[in-house]
């Protein structure tokens, strides 16, 4: 090998070298960077023109990536996010309202209520135990004043995130317009796109926790996105995604539905609804979980409505009307094991009971409460203080079965106290029952997440010994060079 020969093979190992450093501490630097990938410089000789060898060239970059373990972590991310949101939403709800042993839950505030009523039924002529079946039915009306509040609050916020998510599911569709362009680009022309690869696939994870997602490459590295339900999210361009936000949600209103290119893929009339995801689960509580337990909710006070109704004592002709617990649709009775949206949110203690507006405690006892005027709704005619069957009937009335909408989900032929305690044991364990499924599925993601990382994350140990080697062969290199150089000024001292 002639000394120029020598040289050139030794130059093109530094120049190699160096390359590697800088892949090396490219690795280095991003060893904590999200969806970073470990690069490798791909080495190969060079051969003269007569087959000798030239020395060697960084050839190419590649990067460390297991494809199907990929594709188990999108799709294991988009099951967890399902899983989290939902589980969020109920344990908001729960939190506010759904704890049967805390007095602001309509359960314990219903158990406070009878419990004063027995009381009172004890000594009809105790205006003081009068007064605290006034003030515990007041208790009970505002609790599930308040619980409404909270269930169509907890609605609206699901609305808002999920409006929020669109908004970043087109910016992320966007930004993985400009990676998948920089791959084809550089695909076509032989640079290096492992650090776009990387981008591109780190944004593929970042939609999935929005949606289930389907993720395809085909000719030059191109990639195409679906929906888990085969909808086009990304083809050349991205689709448009569109979602409507409600400022205000009120009992029975239906949210909107959240559309990919024009096709419905969640919400109200989906036609390719999307499996998994942060949306289904937003969508879960704020069009199935919420508005079944405002249905539960709704039923409570038309059971409440119901009880206290005031029938014609006289020729019984006239219609039932209702008693201490009213609404706006009064003076009529709801119609038995039918819902009526927002309910819970109307009920009301009838004034002409209430000594702060003018009313009489009394009826309570005697009943007249929304026909004072007339005497066929009185229970007491003889005026006695001791009389005790008005609420008697009452309490008769509140221990029957009664009929509820079946849309409740829980038993639709319950006395009301024991719907009301089902209604809190339905919530806590739906509250249950996705806490188990959001700590499995959050072990999936963890798990799937280490088995990717251990394949194709950076071990700084690894680089730093790599490093080393490059150092040491840079070392020799650089020595070999030097006794080069030495050779060709003994020829030139020579030849001079």
């Amino acid at each position: 090998m002639s000394l120029s020969v020598a040289l050139q093979v030794a130059q093109s190992a530094l120049t190699t070298r160096q390359r590697e450093t800088s892949v090396l501490a490219q690795n280095i630097t991003n060893a904590t960077t999200d969806g970073y990938s470990r690069k490798s410089a791909l080495v190969s000789s060079l051969r003269s023109q007569n087959g000798t060898s030239g020395g060697i060239t960084v050839d190419s970059i590649s990067r460390a990536t297991d494809q199907a373990l990929l594709s188990n972590l999108i799709a294991a991310t988009s099951s967890a996010m399902t899983g989290e949101a939902y589980l969020d939403g109920i344990q908001r709800l729960s939190q506010t309202i759904g704890d049967p042993i805390e007095g602001r839950s309509p359960s314990a505030a219903l158990g406070n209520f009878v419990n004063a009523l027995q009381q009172y039924s004890a000594e009809p002529q105790n205006t003081v135990l009068a007064g605290a079946v006034l003030t515990s039915a007041e208790d009970l009306a505002n609790t599930l004043n308040t619980a409404t509040r909270a269930v169509q609050a907890e609605r609206e916020r699901a609305d808002s995130l999920l409006a929020d998510s669109v908004t970043t599911i087109n910016t992320l569709l966007s930004d993985f317009e400009a990676v998948n362009n920089e791959v084809v680009r550089g695909t076509n022309s032989g640079n290096d796109i492992t650090s776009a690869l990387d981008q591109r696939d780190q944004i593929v994870l970042e939609l999935s926790e929005f949606m289930g997602v389907r993720a395809e490459t085909r000719g030059s590295n191109d990639m195409i996105i679906t929906t888990d339900s085969g909808v086009m999210l990304f083809e050349t361009t991205p689709r448009e995604v569109k979602f409507e936000q409600k400022t205000t949600f009120v009992a029975g209103a239906s949210g909107n539905a959240l559309l990919v290119d024009g096709v419905r893929i969640a919400g109200p009339g989906a036609t390719m609804p999307v499996s998994e995801g942060k949306i289904v689960g937003l969508m879960n509580i704020r069009d199935d979980v919420a508005v079944t337990y405002q249905t539960q909710l709704d039923e409570i006070a038309r059971g409440l409505v119901t009880a206290f109704k005031e029938t014609d004592q006289g020729a019984g002709t006239k219609p039932d009307r209702v008693g201490l617990f009213t609404y706006s649709g009064a003076p009529a009775v709801p119609a038995s094991g039918t819902v009526i949206a927002g309910l819970a949110g109307d009920i009301s203690i009838a004034s002409s009971v209430d000594p702060d507006s003018g009313g009489d405690i009394n009826r309570l006892r005697d009943g007249g409460i929304s026909e004072p005027y007339d005497a066929d709704y009185v229970y007491n005619t003889g005026g006695e203080a001791g009389y005790v069957a008005r609420l008697q009937e009452i309490i008769t009335e509140l221990d029957k079965p009664m009929s509820f909408d079946p849309t409740a989900k829980v038993d639709p032929s319950n006395p009301l106290a024991s719907f009301a305690s089902s209604s809190a044991s339905w919530l806590e364990g739906e509250r249950k029952q996705a806490d188990g499924v959001n700590e499995r599925t959050s072990v999936v993601v963890a798990r799937t997440a280490e088995s990717l990382s251990n394949i194709t994350g950076v071990n700084i140990d690894d680089e730093m010994q790599a490093m080393l080697e490059i150092e040491r062969s840079y070392s020799a290199t650089a020595k070999l060079i030097t006794t080069i150089n030495q050779m060709l000024e003994q020829l030139l001292d020579l030849a001079g």
